[in-house]
């Protein structure tokens, strides 16, 4: 019997994380052009991009209780006790979808421990907590602390993000008619955080897209807490430079203790469109956890 930390894709966690803990990643389902995908397994950040410039129809939709069932159910046969940290409920009905997988599961396997954890966070948001979980239970922290480490991380987790077009928001519902031919002609970028419910919230406008690079490094500053002993998240969709700029700022600034970069990939990209760029840290720090994280 193992003890396994899981997630899903829309986590947007790097492939060298998943690679180096064997970690299993549930992937996300995308149609496109009325084909379905699976994110990090059939489609890549890369291949979606170039698709969605196409100006080909794009439709996302949460991982199925079926899905979540046949990936739950081996973990169930090796006898294995599973932590699964899971998209936000503010933005996707993945945790229900879950829940529900897993009451049929127990069905079958009545003995089957599992917990379900609604991160309340996107992207690299709660890919960064089960980085920072992974990298505690390879340091030895006993069982107990890590699910503790995983509710006080998801709660303790800011997002800071922004977008250059407001095409993808607008037609997704999230920007309405008036903010977005405002915004377009005056070159206003918004910045969107994670709410306390989980939730994509718009909180500030600024004037052009280096302006927005800059506010959400600057709110690094503001909210962040013992930065030089984080390891931080970025995360972008297509902007490379944007990317590297942000990641440059982090160090000089705050001597992170390090950045860990992921691509946005379909779960949250299909919906704010290519150049979106985020940076994700805790607003708290335990001790007791330090030793753990090394």
């Amino acid at each position: 019997m193992s003890f396994c930390i899981i997630t899903d894709s829309a986590s947007d966690i790097p492939e060298a994380i998943i690679e180096e803990y064997g970690l299993h990643v549930i992937p996300t389902p995308v149609t496109i052009g009325g084909t379905d995908y699976f994110d990090g397994e059939t489609i890549f950040p890369d291949e979606f991009y170039r698709i969605q410039a196409e100006g080909k129809e794009i439709k996302t939709y949460h991982i199925s209780q079926f899905m979540f069932e046949e990936h739950f159910r081996p973990f169930a046969k090796r006898g294995d006790e599973v932590l699964y940290i899971c998209f936000s409920t503010g933005i996707a009905g993945t945790f229900q979808a879950a829940s529900l997988a897993l009451e049929e599961v127990r069905e079958e396997f009545p003995d089957f421990k599992m917990t379900i954890v609604d991160s309340k966070c996107a992207s690299m948001g709660f890919g960064l907590v089960v980085e920072r979980l992974l990298r505690m239970q390879k340091n030895g922290a006993p069982r107990e602390m890590l699910f503790e480490a995983a509710n006080f991380f998801c709660e303790h987790m800011e997002h800071n993000v922004t977008v250059q077009e407001l095409d993808y928001l607008f037609k997704g519902g999230r920007l309405s008619r008036t903010s977005f031919l405002a915004g377009s002609v005056l070159d206003v970028k918004p910045i969107i955080i994670v709410d306390e419910n989980g939730s994509l919230k718009a909180v500030e406008k600024v004037r052009g897209w280096k302006k927005a690079q800059k506010r959400i490094i600057d709110m690094v500053g503001e909210k962040g807490r013992s930065l030089e002993k984080q390891v931080i998240g970025a995360c972008y969709g297509t902007d490379r430079a944007a990317f590297d700029y942000v990641v440059g700022q982090l160090k000089e600034r705050f001597h992170v203790k390090d950045v860990i970069e992921g691509r946005v990939g379909c779960a949250i990209g299909a919906h704010t469109g290519p150049s979106i760029l985020g940076i994700v840290y805790l607003n708290e720090v335990k001790e007791e956890y330090e030793p753990y994280l090394q």
